[in-house]
């Protein structure tokens, strides 16, 4: 295992920096890294790995989402909050439908598993946005608007929405019909969940900040452990894990500023680790051979969910005082798949369904196409379409 580990710091680092050199985003190095070490190619990396790939995966999104929450202002939450939530549901509900018609009528898959496909492929990634928007942040580019932290907002909105039609397509597998209705209800008592615990978990946390004295060491011992609390817990309740972390640190930020940046810098030194696992670990299930033989089919399903997904994006703006360029920039950001796609891809073909292996190797087909595209095209168009941060409180302008 240790062998695996240094060979993936050491292929990730290398590839990721190679491509950071011909100006393309470091993440691309990774996934291509992990590709070729996984089991489907050199199969460099050793299943002990491999078999907790998920929570190593999960642990370093949990890392970029706890920095991406110490960073969001409470002002700035406020102006974007109402077109985070459109932003993280219509694109998502109009490119899954899309997608399950186009598969209905082109692959000929029963209504249920092109419902169970649609969404699959619908989910965005948090683990290319997040990263994405948070060095947007750091330049100061879209802040004027709030724009990074709309984008970052709508993205864990986003994923609740795809796993719970997901979820609902695959109750209707054994004929679970009558559940629906609650399932969508779902979908609210989700984010508001969310919401509500992330700031019971950042109370606690800056309670305990307050009454104990600690080194600065404990402290982020104890941020892990909230950011972990939430997580866990928040899935027996049935709420955002996800949304709860980056609304904990949120919460820190406005009550001990100074604590979180601090803890923001330490994270982002953290993260240098944590990014390298995260992409090579994608990368490591990803099989081309697969991807390829979905075939031309599958690559006009996807483009064409994309684009019905950027048009969801262009609606949904409408009435803010974003321009055209960058509403252009949001549905390009909306783009990458990977997190749910790597998560869920397999889980029709385990269950048995009629097009599984269909299933999957769209999943991994819209990784392969959208991932590398969608940080290419968030990298290339940032300068292009957005403007920078004019002065400290530019981050505060309306968005209505």
């Amino acid at each position: 295992m240790i062998e695996s580990i240094l060979i993936i710091l050491i292929a990730g680092f290398i590839m990721g920096k190679a491509f950071e050199k011909l100006n393309l985003p470091g993440l691309l190095g990774m996934l291509l890294a992990g590709i070729l070490l996984g089991p489907n190619y050199l199969d460099l990396i050793s299943s002990e790995i491999l078999a907790i790939s998920d929570d190593i995966r999960l642990l370093a999104l949990i890392l970029i989402l706890l920095r991406a929450g110490l960073g969001l202002r409470r002002e700035t939450l406020n102006k974007v909050g109402v077109l985070s939530l459109k932003l993280g549901s219509l694109p998502c509900l109009m490119e899954g439908f899309t997608v399950l018609l186009l598969a209905y009528y082109l692959f000929e898959l029963g209504f249920v598993e092109a419902g169970i496909l649609g969404f699959i492929i619908a989910a965005v990634s948090p683990a290319v946005i997040v990263p994405s928007m948070l060095k947007l942040k750091d330049r100061g580019l879209g802040k004027d608007k709030g724009i990074p932290v709309m984008i970052l907002a709508g993205a864990s909105i986003d994923d609740v929405f795809a796993i719970t039609l997901i979820s609902i397509f695959l109750g209707l597998v054994n004929g679970g019909a009558g559940g629906t209705l609650l399932s969508l209800l779902a979908i609210p008592r989700e984010i508001i969940g969310g919401i509500l615990f992330g700031l019971f978990v950042g109370f606690i946390l800056t309670k305990i900040y307050q009454k104990f004295e600690m080194a600065d060491s404990d402290r982020m011992v104890v941020l892990a452990v909230g950011a972990l609390f939430a997580y866990v817990v928040s899935s027996y309740l049935q709420v955002a894990g996800l949304l709860a972390i980056m609304i904990a640190g949120a919460y820190l930020l406005e009550k001990h500023k100074l604590f979180a940046e601090e803890f923001s810098k330490k994270l982002k030194g953290v993260w240098s680790f944590g990014e390298i696992f995260l992409f090579v670990l994608i990368g490591s299930i990803v099989d081309v051979s697969l991807a390829i033989s979905a075939g031309p089919l599958g690559i006009l399903i996807i483009t064409v969910g994309v684009f019905i997904r950027m048009l969801g994006v262009y609606i949904s703006t409408l009435g803010s005082n974003l321009n055209p360029k960058e509403r252009l920039f949001c549905g390009i950001s909306y783009s990458p798949k990977a997190t749910v796609q790597a998560a869920m891809g397999g889980v029709p073909l385990s269950m048995g369904l009629p097009g599984g292996e269909l299933i999957l190797a769209l999943a991994v087909l819209s990784v392969i196409y959208t991932a590398p595209l969608g940080a290419l095209g968030i990298n290339f168009f940032a300068d292009k379409l957005l403007d920078s941060e004019s002065d400290e409180t530019a981050e505060l302008s309306s968005i209505e």
